[in-house]
């Protein structure tokens, strides 16, 4: 009787080992713990675990046992959200003389600029034209770990040249742009009207029939534009001749020979600009080189209006000036009254949504792993505008790690735990 006693014991402490063993088993590659989640799609705000299995988000919760992750991040005290989506940028590099953005040197490899800010997508904007995409696909979409996507220039050539190419009409074509655009729609998000100089609409109304030939959106550059027959240009093009879901970068930018959104003499919001929004016309910062004023931003942010995405408008002329970086954009943008949230929002959600990668921008169950773990860091910082304007703010984000498709392409502190190779 003894005998059996033993027996069914030892059975018992064995099933007992072995359901505590089975709960401990890592099914997870990755788990991130302990971060403040911020997750505009699922309306997430607040401390939480992310775990992480082939690449895609397996689970956000509360305390994930972190016995179940064959390695571990602790993300206490920071910011953990979807990898950062740069709506403008020019990363089309190529090392032929005098072709500007479009396979020439104004443009940068994307990779050495995007993970060390948290950035794990970037849309080029429209330095390449239907002509030169192929070029751009082979050289850079297809060679960079960052996601690279798309806006595609109406002129066939791309931005080769503002002076000549990207004043030449005739290479305005928005069926061939269309047709490129649809044999390859895993890359290509829109369509890019950039830099035309004379006072004439052809070149806008044809990016627009070629997003529509497309079934998608169109970003307006209106660098070095006149307003045409004298009217005011941005009243019109708002409500004449885009479309809801269309594109307007380079919001902020104060130059005189064009419309602004803040008047310049009586420093108020036009009171077209809120309507504007409300009927569909997505606001894109592109701070730029040379496209983002304190003069505009800060009394727009006063009266109430926001842009609808965070970008850069990352090139060579602008990357070590005023704008620097994507955290850099966010950190100006909370120096002048937006609030945390809002600025994530605005670089992850809002941007997929506007480029229908609905896939994108989100810590969903089952969408890619893309996740930026931001510090905010407290202190006196200073943050210019392109007109050299300083403003003071007392925050100032960090990219302490990026996560690519699950894996760890970015930790700036060697915060990830070694891997447990027994799991």
């Amino acid at each position: 009787m003894r005998k059996i006693s033993i027996f069914f014991l030892t059975v018992i402490c064995f099933l007992v080992n072995y359901t505590q063993a089975q709960n401990t088993v890592p099914i997870y590659s990755l788990i991130l713990k302990g971060g403040h989640v911020i997750d505009a799609k699922n309306n997430i705000n607040e401390i939480m675990d992310v775990a992480i299995q082939d690449g895609k988000i397996a689970k956000v919760a509360k305390d994930i046992n972190p016995g179940t992750g064959k390695q571990i991040v602790n993300a206490s005290g920071m910011y953990v959200t979807p990898g950062l989506i740069d709506l403008h940028t020019h990363v089309f590099y190529g090392t032929e003389p005098n072709h500007a953005y479009s396979n020439g040197s104004n443009s940068v490899m994307p990779d050495g600029y995007t993970f060390r800010a948290g950035v794990t997508t970037v849309v080029d904007c429209g330095s390449a034209g239907w002509k030169s995409f192929p070029l751009f696909k082979k050289n850079v979409i297809d060679r960079s770990q960052t996601r690279v996507l798309s806006f595609l220039n109406i002129v066939g050539e791309g931005m080769r040249g503002r002076d000549d190419f990207e004043q030449d009409i005739s290479d305005m074509d928005p069926k061939m742009s269309a047709k490129i655009a649809l044999e390859n729609k895993d890359y290509v998000v829109g369509f890019k009207h950039a830099h035309f100089a004379k006072p004439d609409w052809t070149p806008i109304k044809k990016v627009v029939e070629a997003g529509s030939l497309a079934n998608m959106p169109v970003i307006i550059d209106l660098g070095g534009s006149e307003q045409p027959g004298g009217k005011v240009l941005l009243d019109d093009l708002f409500f004449k001749l885009l479309r809801p879901g269309d594109i307007y970068t380079h919001t902020f930018t104060d130059i005189a020979r064009r419309d602004q959104i803040v008047d310049p003499a009586t420093k108020q919001l036009k009171p077209y600009i809120i309507p504007a929004q409300k009927r569909g016309i997505v606001f894109d910062v592109g701070f730029g080189g040379a496209a983002f004023d304190f003069s505009q931003a800060i009394p727009a942010i006063k009266a109430g209006f926001y842009p609808n995405t965070m970008s850069t408008d990352l090139h060579t002329g602008s990357m070590n000036s005023a704008m620097k970086d994507m955290l850099n954009v966010l950190s100006t943008f909370l120096a002048i009254g937006m609030d945390v949230q809002g600025v994530i929002a605005r670089s992850t959600w809002a941007p997929a949504q506007v480029i229908k990668r609905e896939e994108l921008g989100n810590l969903s169950v089952g969408s890619v792993a893309d996740i930026a773990v931001l510090n905010l860091r407290d202190g006196k910082f200073s943050f210019r505008d392109v007109a050299n304007k300083r403003q003071e703010g007392t925050k100032r984000f960090e990219c302490e790690m990026t996560v690519r498709g699950g894996k760890i392409v970015y930790d700036l502190n060697a915060i990830a735990g070694n891997v447990n190779s027994s799991k």
